[in-house]
């Protein structure tokens, strides 16, 4: 989490968008000197603005000032990290690898053609294609003669439909789609952005009940019929109610969760107000405090079960019934729709899709061929036609080795192309070819050379691009240097600063103790609060709370079942009851009550007290563990009947915890009563917030609900202990050892200020 807030927000440095500026030949003034080290005029410029939400340059001399004291302390502390030798370390180096690469990624683009892309699928958005196809198998670097027969088989299976056999059950038939079998190859409806770029390309061109000539996708040719095409559904904005209930969990978990979903629906049915059960009963953290509502969306962009129940929504504030999705339960509620949004609106989404999709090789092409202009990529055709001839079998089989022709010596030595005034040889690109070969199962050798060789070039052409970026593009430059200093610090933060306030535990405390007045508590009620369906269930809870111990009935242990006439514990008994007991030990509220039992036959004659020795087997056991022997009620039935059922010890479970008033109640309807027992404060809870606040109980009635409230006492204003406020003292701490830290590093370091150079800058 450090990390993260220090790279992007807590240190200056905001990615910025890519532009085309180039880095300036002139030398720039500077603006001050940390240890001798310059910053220029220049370089402060760009950060500021960059990070300045004003859109004029032109600032106010303080706010100047301001934005230059702090680049000049995190040019202290870049500093004092270079001087213990953190930029040195191969973790450092690995590290500012990886962001260089992820920064690279929107200078090795072409703009022009990402914009095109851009518009067409936003063009192509307006409309909805219902299409069917039927694949057959090729892959993308297949030898030609493969590539030739999957295209003569789409060829063969496009005549015969064409001459009338029908298209469904040829899909079924002999698509390699293994899902034709069940859908004869029907996709349903999808928009753009939804299927690999030349499926969807060929999809839109094709008209409705026609078929398209094959097209060639990664996973092979296609045909494609296109079944319908529709306008746009356009988006929609809904609310919903979440239960939570995740693939895998406990059958019992899962009932509950379908109980609690049809319990908060019919409650809807009968008009109950969305907003407040929404607030009181949705697991969905991030909009429940908003009624549950949902970013806008189309087709494509949700879970299909959850999509296709909102879109058959017809009339604002329509709610649909209880819908499944991985994430649990729902109840979607249409608050608004629209037509497809703006191009302006979708154009950020739109990029980010667009860079991931398939289509993005169509830019990648453009971006090659312009820097192999822009590099001055030269080719010479005879050492390229010597490394192709010198394809063998053993490419196929990835054991190629160039080393065969160490005497030809000159022919590897030869100039293969050039880029500026740098010289790639045939010897380099067989080192490429000898590293990155792998076996085939089909494709003759020379075909897996030509492969190689392209892949060759294009990576000598993107790695040399980004040898270059840094004295290409200022922009570049600059977020390669901000990351640089960003990871190099953290390693310094954390140990001054991060970790040293959270493992410091004296300083901390000391810290607490003379900042004591920024750390109290205002008026507090220690009160309970019962919010109860109706008045039967209020009494009840009641009940339960005057005898401060409840039943956990859900989740009682299984009984330890044991053999006719014993009483001695099995290894499976053991390892049952080593659970119960690392559970009883790590909840200090529960208590147990062990119930021996014998059936009939066992309990006469000598066995006559079997029943009671099994119980007491079982407790000795818990108490050698570890558990309390006055959390351990003992008792022993009287057999009622000859059965195996009887031969065991079950278990009654109980907990101190007044939420198990919850678990007690909630068994048939999951929002029958909700428990709070804590000391709130004023703002915590509306309803505590609504009676006047002194010692006694309170019985009222909100928002059809029956409330019982029991004030223990009014707690007056006063200190916090550290424990209640740990987080936000350790932050605090964290700030006060910063700014001790930087008066040490102003000592250390020279600042020296070009004053000239501030003055230019709060006059612009």
């Amino acid at each position: 989490m450090h990390r993260s807030l220090f790279l992007i927000g807590g240190t200056l440095l905001l990615l910025a968008g890519c532009n085309a500026s180039k880095t300036p030949e002139n030398k720039e003034p500077v603006l001050f000197t940390v240890a001798g080290k310059p910053v220029t005029t220049a370089e402060f410029n760009y950060v500021y603005n960059k990070n300045n939400s004003q859109p004029d340059n032109g600032v106010a001399k303080g706010s100047v000032q301001e934005y230059l004291d702090l680049y000049t302390n995190f040019k202290l502390k870049v500093t004092e990290a270079e001087k213990r030798g953190l930029d040195t370390t191969t973790a450092f180096r690995k590290e500012l690898e990886g962001y260089k690469e992820q920064l690279a990624q929107p200078y090795l683009t072409e703009k022009n053609v990402t914009d095109q892309l851009v518009k067409e699928a936003y063009e192509r958005m307006k409309q909805e294609v219902n299409a069917s196809h039927i694949l057959v198998n090729v892959a993308p670097d297949a030898d030609p003669k493969d590539t030739l027969a999957a295209y003569n088989k789409i060829m063969e299976l496009r005549r015969r439909i064409e001459a009338g056999e029908d298209f469904n059950t040829i899909a079924r038939t002999q698509s390699d789609d293994p899902s034709a079998k069940e859908n004869s190859g029907n996709l349903g409806y999808f928009t753009a952005l939804q299927m690999l770029y030349p499926f969807e390309k060929a999809a839109y061109n094709t008209t409705k009940g026609q078929l398209s000539m094959p097209i060639r996708t990664r996973f092979g040719y296609h045909l494609i019929k296109v079944n319908d095409v529709r306008p746009a559904q356009g988006e929609i904005k809904v609310a919903h109610i979440m239960v939570r209930a995740t693939p895998g969990i406990p059958k019992a978990d899962s009932v509950v969760a379908k109980r609690k979903i049809d319990a908060i629906y019919n409650r809807l049915a009968r008009k109950e107000n969305w907003d407040k059960i929404t607030a009181q009963f949705s697991e969905d953290a991030s909009s429940a405090t908003n009624g549950g509502e949902l970013p806008w969306f189309g087709t494509g962009r949700m879970l299909p079960s959850f999509e296709e129940a909102a879109f058959k929504l017809t009339a604002v504030g329509d709610i649909s019934k209880p819908v499944q999705t991985p994430y649990g339960w729902h109840i979607i509620k249409l608050i608004e729709r629209r037509s497809l949004p703006a191009f302006e609106e979708m154009e950020s989404y739109l990029r980010s899709k667009v860079a991931k999709d398939s289509r993005s090789e169509l830019n990648k092409t453009a971006f090659l061929k312009r820097i192999k202009q822009e590099d001055n990529f030269q080719e010479i055709k005879a050492a390229r036609d010597f490394a192709l001839s010198k394809a063998t079998d053993s490419l196929t089989t990835g054991t190629w080795h160039y080393t065969d022709l160490d005497k030809e010596t000159k022919e590897l030595n030869q100039t293969l192309f050039t880029l500026q005034d740098r010289q790639f040889t045939v010897k380099d690109f067989f080192t490429y070819v000898q590293k990155n070969q792998k076996s085939v199962l089909n494709g003759s050798a020379g075909h897996v050379m030509n492969v190689l060789y392209d892949n060759y070039v294009t990576t000598t052409l993107l790695n040399y691009e980004r040898e270059n970026l840094e004295s290409k593009y200022v922009d570049y430059k600059m977020l390669v240097n901000e990351y640089r200093d960003g990871i190099l610090l953290f390693q310094l933060m954390d140990e001054k600063v991060w970790s040293k306030a959270i493992q410091d535990t004296v300083g901390l405390q000391a810290f607490f103790e003379q900042n004591k007045e920024n750390y109290k508590w205002d008026i507090r009620a220690d009160a309970i609060v019962i919010n109860a369906a109706n008045k039967d269930i209020l009494a009840q809870a009641q009940q339960l709370l005057a005898t401060g111990k409840y039943e956990l009935k859900k989740s009682r242990p299984e009984p330890i079942l044991f053999s006719v006439g014993k009483d001695v514990l099995t290894p499976e008994n053991t390892e049952q009851l080593t659970t119960l007991s690392d559970r009883l030990i790590g909840d200090p509220l529960l208590t147990i009550t062990l119930t021996g039992n014998a059936d009939m036959k066992e309990s006469s004659g000598k066995n006559a007290n079997l029943a009671n020795r099994r119980a007491q087997q079982v407790a000795t056991f818990l108490k050698g563990k570890g558990v309390a022997d006055t959390r351990i009620t003992v008792t022993a039935n009287k057999p009622k009947s000859i059965n195996a059922t009887n031969r065991n010890v079950s278990f009654t479970l109980y907990t101190s915890d007044i939420k198990g008033i919850e678990e007690t109640l909630n068994i048939t309807n999951p929002l029958a009563v909700q428990v709070q027992n804590k000391r709130f404060q004023k703002g915590e809870n509306k309803i505590l917030d609504e009676i006047t606040w002194q010692v006694g109980t309170y019985n009222l009635e909100k928002d059809g609900r029956s409330v019982f409230i029991k004030i223990n006492k009014i707690l007056p204003p006063g200190y916090k202990n550290l424990n209640e406020v740990r987080g936000i003292a350790t932050s605090d701490y964290q700030t006060y050892l910063e700014k001790e830290w930087l008066k040490e590093l102003r000592q250390k370091y020279s600042v020296q200020v070009n004053q000239a150079e501030v003055q230019k800058l709060t006059q612009k």
